[in-house]
């Protein structure tokens, strides 16, 4: 039996803290009084916290409202302007690099083609490192009071002292990405995979709100998800889970960009789609988001027959999805998965009903990200975000008995 570790009055403030920080980041402004009624913590420990919240910058006051008798009571809700993160996003052309305040407002954005050195490691690294400096120092922000970069990544991420990221299609096979960012730089980072940063952003933010059991979905060059369960990510026993583009929708099919055959990204993904659409008589030589645009608006048999058949593997993978974990929602990103769900949802829908057990499927909604075709940034921002109302200070904490921030440095 393992052994229980004991709980210091120190974790104990802390988890008191994320509760109630939690609380106003996602339902202020609220009261004190609100609070101890929807967390259950006494009026004198929501006093306290609320207090030390207050001292270090991370609570303000948003107003008051009349009270039955008494006096007015406080409003009180998370500051936006306390700290600032920074999203990631690696894609399959470019590093996109997107500075927010707390609450995810965009204030400055980085678009850094990958060019010829594709998905080189070091090259990637360094477009990161370049955006940095970009977003931050373009927004005329204090580094100091960057509280995180999160950096949204395709593939597998090994989650041990360091973040390694495995990812065949693009040629990582164990790329120490986090050890690579620290030698230029000293903000706190936070690595993951992309549809899992997109995930939790839909679900604190988008279509996803206001459940706990839902599986968000990646479409762009390669197909990705995130597997959500009681309101967080399953992540598997090798940090794997969620590879639902390399799950096999037809035995001994086309080859995939990830070396088998078959794979679901294989028939619908963005890279997979041009060629096929080439092959039917589309036009050659653009680039994948122009000949998917053309493909979804073409007239002629063989356009429609493709779409036919990628209605038809989406909507058998979504029931896949659907008979596996039997979520409340099914939710379509990424851009495009936007741009097929924004043409097809209702024809992925019944083709997904067609496959699915109908139990389960009667209990599922399939919808679309509310978030845009650029959430994964937006995702990964939510990673060293998630930390912080954790209870957490990556920057340096700023409670009673800790030390101010330190001033980082590229």
């Amino acid at each position: 039996m393992p052994e229980r570790r004991r709980r210091t009055v120190r974790d104990l403030r802390r988890a008191n803290r994320s509760v109630l920080l939690r609380r106003l980041y996602f339902d202020g402004p609220l009261s004190r009084q609100d609070l101890a009624r929807e967390t259950g913590l006494s009026p004198a420990s929501v006093s306290n916290v609320v207090g030390e919240l207050i001292g270090a910058g991370l609570v303000v006051e948003a107003g008051s409202v009349e009270s039955d008798g008494g006096r007015p009571r406080v409003l009180l809700k998370a500051a936006a302007g306390y700290g600032h993160l920074v999203g990631v996003d690696v894609g399959e052309t470019r590093v996109v690099v997107e500075l927010f305040d707390l609450a995810l407002t965009r204030l400055a954005k980085a678009d850094l083609p990958l060019g010829d050195g594709g998905h080189d490691e070091r090259a990637v690294v360094r477009h990161i490192l370049d955006g940095l400096p970009a977003v931050i120092d373009g927004a005329s922000v204090d580094p100091a009071s960057v509280i995180g970069v999160g950096v949204g990544v395709p593939g597998v991420v090994e989650h041990g002292p360091e973040a390694v990221v495995h990812c065949q299609t693009i040629g990582w096979d164990g790329v120490p990405l986090e050890r690579m960012l620290r030698e230029g730089t000293r903000l706190p980072l936070f690595v993951d995979n992309g549809a899992t940063s997109l995930g939790q952003a839909e679900m604190w933010l988008g279509a996803g709100r206001g459940h706990r059991d839902a599986v968000v979905v990646l479409i762009g060059s390669g197909i990705g998800a995130a597997v959500m369960i009681d309101g967080s990510p399953y992540r598997g026993a090798a940090g794997s889970a969620g590879e639902w583009g390399h799950t096999t929708s037809r035995v001994g099919g086309a080859r995939c960009r990830c070396g088998s055959r078959g794979c679901l990204e294989a028939y619908v993904g963005a890279t997979a789609l041009r060629e096929r659409y080439r092959a039917a008589g589309g036009p050659a030589g653009t680039g994948e988001e122009a000949a998917l645009a053309a493909l979804l608006a073409d007239p002629s048999a063989a356009a429609a027959a493709l779409r036919d058949d990628v209605a038809e593997h989406l909507g058998a993978g979504i029931a896949d999805l659907v008979n596996l974990f039997g979520p409340e929602k099914i939710i379509i990103g990424g851009w495009a998965g936007l741009l097929i769900g924004r043409r097809m949802l209702d024809r992925i829908t019944a083709a997904a009903a067609a496959y699915a057990l109908r139990h389960p499927f009667a209990r599922t909604s399939v919808d679309l990200c509310r978030l845009g075709p650029e959430a994964v940034a937006v995702g990964a921002a939510t990673l060293p975000l998630a930390h912080l109302l954790d209870g957490g200070d990556p920057a340096g904490a700023r409670w009673p008995g800790g030390g101010p921030r330190g001033i980082m440095v590229f």
